[in-house]
């Protein structure tokens, strides 16, 4: 899709949550690549004024910053309330965390609190803007997704239950908008090299840049439900979707005992 396609169908103005580091930032700054102004919408007030200043500086966009915690019925409301006057063709629901760790050694309210961002405040933003893009006739909604979505794994049981949702509910809601001229991709990207892995607790390897997952999504928006961006999310997601789930699930749950073996006392342990 040519620049000028591209802005008339999902500009002018993209809503990108989770705005202030990693997928987030490198989608604010791949919307405002393609000339789209961009709402930025995370917690960090500093964080998301500087990527403001980048983007007016490096592409002559419009910006506006809400800053809200999504976790937060509250948070939500801000961001839909304060987006009423403009027109949002993208709406990006990139925010997100993960843990890491037997689910009954983590603390009940993180593992509540990434159910209300991962799922409820995502399901509550593609609600509201659903209809505001049936209105105008076009649109688009990304849902970050995984390659751990496919199917149970240890070690991050819950994190990987909510990017089932995300897949799920995209697969669904696909089918129910595209009658409508309203897109919708779910994002399964493999391990990404940003400051999720660092709250998650976990040491990867063969991370892909968030600007290649961006990247990967923005040229995947209209023409499929689903992308693996970056290279390792190739090689695992379709290599293990020739496998039946059980494999599947023992594959990844020694992937991710790998990636938390430093976390769990087992340094030495294959």
């Amino acid at each position: 899709m040519g620049a000028k396609a591209f802005q008339k169908k999902y500009g002018p103005w993209a809503l990108i949550t989770g705005a202030s580091s990693g997928i987030g930032e490198a989608m604010a700054f791949e919307a405002a690549r393609r000339r789209l102004n961009v709402v930025l919408v995370a917690r960090s007030e500093a964080r998301l004024a500087d990527i403001s200043v980048q983007l007016k500086q490096t592409y002559g966009v419009e910006t506006r910053m809400i800053v809200a915690d999504l976790a937060r019925a509250d948070g939500v409301a801000a961001v839909t309330g304060r987006t009423e006057a403009l027109d949002i063709g993208l709406l990006a629901n990139c925010a997100g965390y993960g843990t890491s760790g037997d689910f009954v050694d983590i603390p009940a309210e993180d593992e509540l609190d990434m159910i209300d961002v991962n799922c409820r405040a995502s399901a509550a933003l593609t609600h509201v803007f659903s209809k505001r893009f049936i209105e105008r006739g076009k649109g688009a909604i990304i849902l970050m997704s995984s390659i751990v979505a496919f199917q149970g794994v240890a070690r991050s049981a819950n994190y990987a239950a909510t990017k089932a949702w995300a897949q799920v509910f995209a697969e669904g809601l696909r089918l129910e908008l595209a009658p409508r001229g309203i897109d919708v991709l779910a994002v399964a990207p493999g391990p990404v090299n940003s400051g999720f892995a660092a709250r998650a607790g976990m040491q990867m390897g063969g991370a892909a840049r968030p600007v290649t997952i961006a990247r990967g999504a923005f040229r995947a928006l209209g023409r499929t439900g689903l992308v693996r961006p970056g290279a390792l999310a190739k090689l695992l997601g379709y290599s293990l979707s020739m496998l039946p789930r059980f494999a599947r699930r023992r594959i990844m749950s020694t992937i991710m005992k790998g990636m938390t073996r430093h976390r769990n006392g087992d340094a030495s342990k294959a």
